[in-house]
């Protein structure tokens, strides 16, 4: 491939690093690459809670028709951004190594409130479900903007706390002091992770991209994502999963969650096994978790969006 390959992105901090980071990778292959920034509906809508916008691919759809309309040749994606049904014609073509996949809590003072009434900022419903399943005294309040832009309101702001992901603050070093590692908060499908996408009729560049693909990570969050598409029925919830593959042993241990808006009910699945023991699909784990309460769950979650 003698072409420069170009680089879609958004073109907020985080989203540039990890565009900077394929880019190096092509480099290092031998390709030449060039960054194209672009603004999403996401980066532009501020003021609303990401699951009041109403746009599938907030965060995607701009880039997804430059892709199409051949003004990039691939996009950069945080995965857990991406919709689990990608537009025809183009195709996942690389997950990079994945980051630190929890959230992590950054909070003013010391961790007293925990025990008392507080007010902790996310705009993530499955951040807000959590927190309210473990923390019913508290309150939520909406967090919106870049990560430089959080930060800044999580210290301006009469917050006890907020919560972040973690592979961001820390790829960017933000990660700032104090902080907590919310271990027993089951992150969104695929955080931490990078994806690449490309044309699917584009087979050199599909091969050049393999090269940079890391296995495991595709592997974790391929199950993941299946068991979000499968819940999701055409909606955002409160959905969270993690898979967790170690290759040494060949083994994968998966948990998935699912919630009420309100966080007072939960239903939640714990796998693990051996790889080649069965068919390891996500999509199953999706409906053992609708069978044991989830599809009630999904019900009254669909019925409160339509009011």
């Amino acid at each position: 491939m003698h072409k420069t390959i170009r680089i879609g992105t958004r073109s907020s901090q985080l989203a540039m690093w990890q565009a900077n980071t394929v880019a190096e990778k092509l480099n290092a292959l031998g390709h030449a690459a060039e960054i194209v920034p672009m603004k999403s509906q996401g980066d532009i809508v501020l003021d609303k809670p990401l699951y009041e916008i109403g746009i599938v691919g907030v965060f995607t759809k701009t880039l997804d028709l430059a892709l199409l309309n051949d003004e990039i040749d691939i996009a950069v994606h945080s995965m857990k951004d991406v919709p689990t049904g990608l537009p025809k014609g183009i195709v996942e073509a690389a997950v990079l190594e994945r980051a630190n996949p929890y959230d992590v809590l950054v909070y003013n003072g010391n961790l007293d409130f925990l025990n008392a009434e507080a007010v902790i900022a996310t705009s993530s419903l499955r951040r807000t479900a959590q927190w309210l399943n473990r923390y019913p005294n508290h309150r939520i309040e909406n967090l919106r903007g870049n990560i430089n832009t959080r930060l800044q309101k999580t210290r301006k702001n009469q917050w006890n706390g907020a919560i972040f992901a973690a592979a961001g603050l820390e790829r960017l070093d933000l990660l700032p002091a104090p902080y907590k590692i919310l271990e027993w908060m089951i992150p969104a499908p695929a955080q931490g992770a990078i994806m690449v996408v490309s044309r699917e009729d584009d087979e050199l560049l599909k091969e050049t991209l393999s090269h940079i693909n890391h296995k495991k990570s595709q592997i974790e969050t391929q199950i993941e994502r299946q068991f979000l598409k499968t819940l999701e029925g055409g909606c955002s919830a409160p959905i969270g999963a993690l898979a967790r593959y170690d290759e040494e042993k060949q083994h994968i241990s998966f948990h998935g969650i699912l919630l009420s808006l309100d966080g007072r009910e939960k239903v939640e699945i714990n796998k693990s096994f051996s790889m080649g023991t069965e068919n390891i699909n996500g999509a199953d784990f999706a409906k053992t978790l609708l069978a044991e309460g989830g599809e009630e769950l999904m019900r009254e979650y669909r019925e409160k969006r339509k009011r």
